[in-house]
């Protein structure tokens, strides 16, 4: 960050009173501004036996496979970009049911949510950061293919769970490369 939002004013890096950390702070009109993780919210969308995966159409790891997921946005609860990424990358509907995962990945200052929902019916295509998507089984994953450690995790706990026979609530942190 180079200037203030506030004000136009150039910031500096300081702790602010009070504080721990250092800070973009103006020394003109006195703003904090604070920058905080982005977070990603996706969906294992299961359709019988099969989840929905997408090959990603644009970088980071154009080609590869992934849940779909993205950034959520202002204003929209987490469940909401759920839907809207599941839409928006493989034009699918889902119904959302409970959060799965949380993978903290300090490193890049993300927090990755993903839920399980169920598809509303089979009907799924390609969208706009998508070259493709597919239903697929657990044994037809394409393990050395996946995007994102978060998506590994992910599907690992996914599919260890379901051999179990009930779905629990995961937690990762990604440690750095």
């Amino acid at each position: 960050m180079n200037y203030c939002t506030q004000c136009g004013a150039k910031v500096v890096l300081r702790v602010p009173e009070g504080d721990s950390r250092q800070r973009h702070v103006c020394p003109r009109c006195g703003e904090i501004h604070y920058l905080n993780p982005k977070l990603v919210i996706g969906c294992i969308a299961e359709w019988e036996d099969r989840l929905l995966l997408c090959r990603r159409a644009i970088e980071p790891c154009y080609g590869l496979w992934t849940l779909p997921a993205g950034f959520m946005e202002n204003g929209e609860s987490t469940a909401q970009a759920a839907l809207r990424e599941t839409g928006e990358e493989a034009c699918a509907r889902v119904a959302v049911e409970q959060l799965f995962a949380l993978v903290s990945i300090p490193r890049i200052n993300q927090v990755h949510l993903f839920y399980r929902a169920k598809l509303l019916d089979a009907v799924f295509g390609v969208g706009e950061e998508s070259l493709e998507t597919a239903l697929l089984d657990e044994h037809r994953i394409p393990w050395g293919q996946l995007a994102f450690p978060s998506v590994i995790f992910c599907l690992q706990a996914y599919f260890s769970d379901r051999r179990r026979g009930a779905f629990g609530f995961h937690e990762s942190t990604l440690p750095p490369p």
